[in-house]
């Protein structure tokens, strides 16, 4: 059983009185609606709905209605408000959500990419090994975010802390778009983030990678981005969920057998929707240090749960993860197809 900390009482019992109300939302039970990033790392939804694969696999009769967000954390308020019912987020948004809810918000019903993260440093920094990072500055995505909390966990292996907690790292938290233009400029002296900042870094601001986050994990593995679910939701339409995660699946082994195509609708798409255009070779850089998945690799889950509250992001009680994952219609639809099933 996975037991991590939880805040106090009262704050727990005014997430669980913010998540009532949007439970007891009514919605239009011919409508599910999805939350998303448009990047790479959320390639299924991005191909899917470009390709009609969800909307063929839910029916005519049911509408995807489809929401773009820019951080985990507001993606995370529209699932407790009750207005995103199944959404694509890192581990770290995730496992605040569900602890800050009482574990009664949301469910991991499967994942969706693995890797795709990376300690990128500037050429010039002098960065060879983990004690050169002493007195450095890096850059984050997000203060408490996934790339945070794997670089203030990394840090501590080797003896260092953040200069805010009387350490000599200075851990700056800052939009990607920023930390590219502050790198740009030698303002930075790294930054760990997803890809394809990374490879924007790499190409775009003579940056040079320190580390794959791949390598600190058994078999390369760990949950980069999660499918989740609504709870409420889920106890109200498992056929909507589960027609959902059979187009899911379908999606991300067509992503395996075509991946240059996947590339080419990608990169389509995400300038269609954002107005971004990137380089091909930036995504396809990206990619190669991605995989897309269904299993949500577990054991990292609740490994970057460890790190967060180690960080101090969890609070001070300890809390029951184990409700956290539920891969029922995951497996259902594996087993249908003779595929082999996930573990949670």
């Amino acid at each position: 059983m996975k037991i991590f900390k939880l805040s106090a009482c009262l704050s727990t019992l005014c997430i669980f009185l913010i998540c009532g109300v949007g439970c007891a939302k009514r919605v239009d039970n011919s409508t599910i609606r999805i939350g998303y990033f448009p990047n790479i790392n959320h390639a299924q939804i991005v191909v899917g709905m470009a390709e009609g694969t969800f909307a063929a696999y839910l029916g005519p009769k049911v509408k995807i209605k489809t929401t773009l967000f820019n951080a985990g954390p507001s993606l995370i308020e529209a699932v407790f408000s009750g207005d995103i019912d199944i959404a694509c987020v890192g581990p770290s948004p995730v496992i605040n959500g569900y602890v800050r809810s009482g574990g009664k918000a949301l469910k991991v019903i499967a994942g969706v990419t693995s890797g795709g993260s990376l300690l990128v440093v500037r050429k010039d920094s002098q960065i060879k090994k983990a004690a050169d990072l002493d007195g450095k500055r890096i850059a984050t995505p997000q203060l408490g975010n996934t790339q945070d909390i794997a670089l203030r966990a990394y840090i501590k292996k080797f003896g260092l802390k953040p200069r805010e907690k009387g350490g000599t790292v200075d851990i700056l938290p800052l939009r990607n778009p920023d930390i590219l233009n502050l790198f740009m400029r030698k303002q930075l002296d790294g930054a760990w983030v997803p890809e394809p900042w990374a490879s924007r870094i790499i190409r775009q601001a003579e940056g040079e990678v320190f580390l794959d986050e791949r390598t600190l994990w058994e078999d390369g593995r760990f949950s980069s981005t999660l499918m989740i679910v609504g709870a409420d939701f889920l106890k109200r339409h498992p056929d909507y969920v589960k027609r959902w995660l059979a187009a899911h699946v379908k999606i991300t082994r067509w992503i395996h057998q075509h991946p240059r195509k996947a590339v080419k609708v990608v990169c389509e798409q995400i300038k269609a929707i954002s107005g971004v255009s990137l380089p091909q070779e930036i995504i396809n850089d990206a990619f190669l240090r991605l995989e897309a998945t269904y299993d949500p690799i577990v054991p990292s889950l609740f490994s970057y749960a460890e790190m967060a509250y180690d960080a101090g992001f969890l609070g001070n009680q300890r809390f029951n993860l184990s409700g956290l994952v539920d891969l029922r219609l995951l497996n259902e639809v594996l087993k249908e197809r003779a595929l082999p099933l996930i573990n949670e």
